[in-house]
């Protein structure tokens, strides 16, 4: 989407993203040392992130997130 979000991270941890399972895509990449931020699948309508908004630019930057959440909820009922 070429969309820059300015987060947080907690990086004790990060998915090595060649060990992702078949049908798992990379959706966000940290900018500053290339981990994994992100993953989806499509197929079975599930996301992740690590990390959260920061206060600035603006505490809404991932409110995409949630949109896309609702979304998928919705069609599955």
């Amino acid at each position: 989407s070429e969309r820059i979000l300015i987060t947080a991270e907690n990086h004790g941890f990060a998915i090595d993203p060649a060990t992702l399972p078949k049908g798992v895509s990379v959706t966000h990449q940290n900018l500053n040392d290339g981990t994994l931020e992100g993953i989806e699948n499509r197929e079975q309508k599930f996301f992740s992130v690590q990390f959260h908004p920061e206060s600035a630019p603006g505490p809404h930057d991932a409110a995409y997130l949630f949109d896309q959440f609702i979304s998928w909820m919705e069609s599955r009922s």
